[in-house]
């Protein structure tokens, strides 16, 4: 009778035991679980309504959502797709919903319908929580497993699934393992501009980027009261996550406003010349908005379309297209905690995800070093990379 054991009641844990379930009924499986109960971080994502997956819809690439790990992801994918993540939920009492934007969530928008299928799924396995692994060992073809609190435990084969490793992964010291040094992503940046936390709720599509890189990103953009979140900021955060870590969380942000600014504010400067520039603005930026960057920008107050000028012109489009603040700070985004790094890929066999080096020892999950931008894909690489470590075990 074979024993697995598995380290983390995460989403990648707990699907992964579920799948050595269904596959292997005679198996003994041990999930072993640090903190006082499984699943906490998915009974809270997505704002407690669990963005499971997103439809992949409108992707250029691969890298666009999983700036690390895209390697495995498109083998992982391969094995179980999105698709599959909805069909096998539905199956298990958890239909779906896609959003406008293509993120999928459970169509009751209760993240605990998520939670309880996967804990009936796991029937039969072993859950115990309290239980923080110190050491693992391998010994005579099994793995032993040290505990800090409990007798050890021996098991055939071990998958680690211990999520994302913001403290280090300590237990894999001594195995020989080439580890990335964790980092956050999916943060928000703090900047201290008063006039722009003064427009605090303003939602706009926009673009930013940090001067002197490559690092860019788009879509809707959120201005708090700390200073700026929403998607384009948190797909930043990920694309440039070890980068902003280097830079102690300070560097330039540029954020482009309007795209075609040049022809927009020519247009407007011929159709209203007579108007206060204040008083017109592209239908694409709400009035607030607008006032804010004609200020930025230098115009006067009352300023006219017809008394712009050319240096006036240039100010504006300038500002539109590369307004820049200094980002002196990150936020965590709500109750996500997302980390760049974990165990470097180069350990891995990319398709089965069993360590090169040591037999019977896999890792599935953002322990990993596979991270993903916000909409869905950090938890589909759980399900993608748990079913591929269940499949390999089974075999």
């Amino acid at each position: 009778m074979k024993r697995i054991a598995i380290i983390g009641a995460g989403a990648a844990g707990c699907f992964c035991a579920a799948e050595v379930r269904r596959r292997m009924p005679s198996a003994v499986v041990d999930v072993y679980e640090a903190g006082a109960r499984p699943l906490a971080k998915v009974a809270v994502t997505g704002g407690g309504r669990c963005n499971l997956t997103n439809t992949f819809a409108g992707l250029r690439s691969l890298a666009e959502a999983y700036p690390r790990g895209e390697r495995v992801m498109k083998r992982a994918l391969k094995a179980f797709s999105q698709e599959d993540a909805r069909e096998w939920f539905a199956v298990r009492g958890v239909p779906t919903v896609v959003q406008e934007d293509q993120c999928v969530f459970p169509r009751s928008q209760d993240a605990m319908d998520v939670v309880r299928a996967l804990l009936r799924a796991m029937d039969g396995a072993t859950l115990h929580t309290r239980y923080r692994v110190s050491r693992l060992s391998p010994e005579g073809g099994t793995w032993r497993i040290g505990f800090t609190e409990a007798p050890d435990a021996q098991a055939d084969a071990v998958v680690v699934t211990t999520g994302g490793a913001a403290k280090g992964l300590p237990f894999l010291d001594g195995l020989g393992l080439e580890i990335v040094p964790p980092v956050p992503s999916l943060f928000t940046f703090t900047i201290r501009e008063d006039g722009l936390r003064a427009l605090m709720g303003l939602v706009v599509d926009a673009s930013v980027g940090l001067p002197g890189t490559s690092f860019r990103a788009e879509g809707s953009l959120l201005v708090t009261d700390w200073g700026l979140s929403g998607p384009a900021v948190l797909k930043l955060s990920s694309y440039a996550a070890r980068h902003l870590a280097g830079c102690g969380y300070r560097a330039p942000l540029s954020v482009r406003w309007l795209r075609d600014a040049d022809e927009a504010v020519r247009t407007l400067a011929a159709t209203h010349p007579h108007k206060q520039i204040t008083t017109v603005h592209p239908d694409r930026l709400p009035g607030r908005l607008w006032t804010f960057l004609t200020a930025r920008a230098g115009l006067r107050d009352g300023l006219r379309w017809a008394e712009l000028g050319n240096k006036g012109f240039h100010r504006l489009v300038a500002v539109l297209t590369g307004d820049t603040y200094s980002i002196e700070g990150k936020s965590r985004f709500r109750e996500e905690f997302v980390t760049a790094g974990g165990v470097d890929l180069s350990n891995i066999n990319l398709s089965t995800l069993e360590c090169k080096a040591l037999p019977g020892l896999y890792f599935a999950g953002e322990v990993l070093d596979i991270d993903a931008v916000t909409g869905g894909f950090n938890l589909q690489a759980a399900w993608s990379t748990g079913y591929a470590a269940a499949r390999s075990i089974a075999l």
